[in-house]
């Protein structure tokens, strides 16, 4: 009996044209395997309706081609649900994807997760009861995600251009963080991030040990690096090895409270998101079906 498989594609995420993307499925998919559907997003939240749908038309397999943003949209409604997860990572950053070391060539990932692959559960978490999959965090990362949703062009260079004209004048906020109900930390941080995969995107590797199995999020607390000391950051992110260095303390928890003095935006899987003053952060262990390789 054959599987049913969605393709829910973003075309905007990224720098892909995903117009040969059709052609891409029909030329590789395995046919004996399974009977496929191609739809394409129109607008934000777009693909949240496409996948509720598939879901009630019993679709076994639903896959993002995109962006973490359209992971997402996508992911946060099979928490819990029968139905599998498949990743094509055609966005820009692709911090889950290059985390779970996925192919990001879509031919080979069609060849050897989808016609190969192998189902695997993994770690999901909320914010403020606001699923994510990959990373949530608040303070300058959530504000950079801010001004990148409100810019008209995508890619590293956009980042990287925010961050250059936004770091100067960011004046870090006072947080208290709760974890597990025990543990009390008053901080002022450039930001936090509470990770479940190890990454932002692009490999920069925020909690190089995080795993998206073993139940827990990894709270990154960051200090805001002076002029002189950014390429010293920088060498850490490029040798992966940002935990072992002065700029970072991470803890593992499975729930977190936060308490600031002002309501802002959080940054949800690379989305910007408004966000209460009081946060609470949690783990649902194994909560997702996923799609990898055989030999994960």
């Amino acid at each position: 009996m054959k599987h049913k498989i969605i393709f829910i594609v973003n075309p905007i995420s990224g720098h892909h044209n995903k117009n040969s993307f059709p052609s891409l499925v029909e030329n590789h998919i395995d046919k004996n395997q399974y009977d496929y559907k191609i739809v394409f997003t129109e607008y934000a939240g777009h693909a949240t309706e496409l996948t509720m749908k598939a879901i009630d038309d019993e679709y076994d397999f639903i896959a993002a081609v995109g962006g973490d943003g359209t992971i997402n949209e996508i992911a946060k409604c099979l928490i819990g649900k029968r139905q599998v997860l498949v990743i094509i990572p055609l966005g820009s950053g692709n911090g889950l994807a290059r985390h779970l070391g996925l192919p990001f060539k879509a031919e080979r990932l069609i060849a050897d997760i989808i016609n190969n692959g192998k189902c695997y559960k993994m770690d999901t978490a909320v914010m403020n009861d606001i699923p994510f999959i990959s990373l949530a965090g608040i303070g300058f990362d959530a504000l950079i995600a801010d001004y990148f949703a409100k810019d008209k062009h995508r890619g590293f260079i956009t980042y990287a251009k925010l961050i250059t004209e936004k770091y100067p004048n960011y004046k870090q906020k006072e947080y208290t963080l709760i974890l597990d109900d025990k543990t009390t930390i008053e901080c002022t941080p450039f930001f936090v991030t509470f990770a479940n995969s190890n990454q932002f995107g692009y490999n920069a590797k925020i909690s190089p040990k995080a795993s998206v199995q073993d139940g827990f999020l990894d709270v990154c607390v960051f200090k805001k690096p002076n002029i002189l000391e950014i390429p010293i950051m920088a060498t850490y992110f490029l040798a992966e090895q940002i935990d072992k260095s002065n700029f970072i303390d991470i803890y593992k928890a499975k729930k977190i409270k936060v308490i600031r003095k002002d309501e802002e935006v959080a940054n949800i899987d690379g989305e910007a998101v408004p966000m209460s003053k009081d946060i609470t952060v949690e783990i649902k262990p194994l909560s997702l079906n996923i799609l990898l390789a055989n030999n994960q």
